[in-house]
């Protein structure tokens, strides 16, 4: 195979206050053209596990391999392994030391394959399941050695979830959870609880309620229960806190006023009053949030605020919102309450026009409408980043934002990364191109949104440019620790230009 790796130990000078550090570097000798790289951070023994596919010259073959990197990015272990032509790549996660690879059927549809590594005992398992009916993979977690898949059926019109056993090859539809679209999803899987825990939104086409569902690692149902609104507020979606804390059980997550689509503000309550009276939903617009309108300019600000102080003062009905969000897990604090990160978006579209209509004498056609436009999706534009503190009952304690430039990704999915600080400080960071943006959250208190550090290629001293810059991402990692990656041209004070995709640990 050759010499694939070039170590560069960064030694962090001194960096101004709140500022990354880049301990750091790893590059690997390849090129998006010929490579694809999945990388996956493992927090549980600090160590970061890529899967690497790499095509060969002149031929349609593809090979494959992990690498296991420690927590200072020098490989510990590499292993090959061997991939039907007929598999795709789809998703990846991870449990302890264990990373699951997902790949999907070319040519049968609803095969599966998944391979296992464990890098720390040098060992690879895989399993091929034949589900039949599931098309796509929406999201992937493990728990007990069993992965617990939301797929998307064959009809195209419903959710499900899937439980395979990677041990032994057993494979199950999870009957209690299967909902038609445009219903959403999300769970959370924790081991130590021996639990999964499904939120699911379902709608009459006027109202949405939020039906919850805890299943054992088994995927046995234990038990289920409905949240609504008594007003006609809708519940859109949701987070729930982690069925590991016993003593509390946080749901929250955004709702709207008589439309499903848009979010009006967050709801918040305890559901872990089992008997009795359930504790009631608090709802926050988010015109009482202190920080989610940063993103607009002052004098936009200033415009809004008087227009609903203007229609409260008339009593006309609230302002009807436009957002959508996007949630991250909640996320336990030091005090013991959650943080609920929400990545705020809208779909983007470009307009194509073409040539149509008679033009003028003279070649000029002065009327633009003569030529007639189509509207092409363009990806998820994300526009700003809220974070909430609630305690353990739902009470919003504090609410920030940070305001985001240049993000825009085809699929919806997490683009901004989060890292809790021992002192509850919070952490909200990704990769623009070759710019790591990042903003340190401290509850409340205004701070810039434009923070950001040049992602470092060589140690002080060593005058480098990055010229390009494909698939940059970054990941949580462990402690106050992200691993950046993607791929990079990188040209030298001397010498001929390098391609390589990279590995940077950064360290708040």
């Amino acid at each position: 195979m050759g010499p694939l790796l070039l170590r560069a130990q960064l030694p962090g000078a001194t960096p101004p206050p709140d500022a990354p550090v880049q301990t750091a570097r790893t590059e690997l000798h390849l090129e998006p053209a010929n490579s694809e790289v999945y990388v996956q951070a493992l927090p549980a023994d600090s160590t970061v596990v890529l899967l690497v596919a790499r095509s060969k010259p002149f031929s349609a073959k593809v090979t494959f391999f992990f690498q296991r990197y420690d927590k200072e990015l020098r490989l510990r272990h590499e292993q090959p392994l061997t991939i039907p032509d007929e598999f795709r790549y789809s998703r990846m996660c991870a449990e302890g030391n264990t990373v699951f690879s997902l790949f999907s059927s070319r040519t049968v549809p609803g095969r599966l394959l998944v391979i296992a590594y464990n890098g720390k005992l040098g060992e690879i398992r895989s399993q091929q399941f034949d589900t039949k009916l599931s098309r796509e993979i929406l999201e992937l977690k493990a728990m007990e050695g069993k992965l617990f898949a939301t797929v998307l059926l064959a009809d195209q019109n419903h959710v499900t979830a899937l439980l395979l056993d990677v041990a032994t090859g057993h494979m199950q539809y999870l009957a209690a959870v299967y909902e038609p679209l445009p219903a959403q999803l999300t769970f959370v899987a924790d081991p130590g609880s021996r639990r999964a825990e499904y939120v699911l939104s379902q709608t009459n086409g006027r109202k949405t309620r939020l039906l919850l569902k805890q299943l054992t690692h088994h995927g046995q149902l234990v038990k289920s229960e409905f949240v609504q609104a008594e007003s006609e507020r809708s519940l859109i979606t949701a987070q729930i806190s982690p069925p590991q804390d016993t003593t509390a059980r946080l749901l929250t997550g955004t709702y709207s006023l008589r439309d499903a689509t848009y979010a009006q503000g967050l709801f918040a309550t305890d559901l872990s009053q089992s008997d009795g009276p359930k504790a009631p939903l608090r709802f926050y617009d988010f015109l009482r949030l202190k920080h989610f309108f940063d993103y607009l300019k002052p004098a936009r600000q200033a415009r809004l605020r008087k227009r609903t102080e203007r229609r409260l003062a008339k009593a006309m009905r609230p302002m009807r919102w436009h957002y959508r969000l996007l949630l991250h897990e909640l996320l336990p604090q030091p005090n013991g309450g959650y943080v609920l990160v929400a990545e705020v978006y809208y779909p983007h579209y470009r307009y194509n026009t073409y040539g149509g209509g008679f033009p003028a004498p003279g070649g000029f056609n002065p009327s633009p409408y003569a030529y007639p436009s189509s509207r092409v999706f363009d990806g998820f534009q994300t526009t700003h980043v809220l974070v909430c503190g609630f305690d353990r009952q739902g009470t919003l304690l504090w609410d920030n934002t940070f305001v985001v430039d240049n993000v825009r990704r085809l699929e919806l999915q997490e683009t901004v990364r989060v890292q809790t600080m021992p002192d509850g400080r919070v952490v909200l960071a990704y990769l623009d191109e070759a710019k790591l943006r990042y903003k340190v959250v401290k509850q409340a208190e205004p701070s810039p949104n434009d923070l950001q550090v040049p992602v470092k290629t060589a140690a002080p001293g060593v005058t480098e440019k990055i010229t390009s810059t494909e698939n940059a991402d970054l990941q949580a990692w462990y402690g106050c620790r992200f691993i950046a990656s993607g791929y990079q041209k990188v040209r030298p004070a001397q010498g001929p230009e390098r391609s390589v995709f990279f590995l940077n640990a950064v360290d708040f």
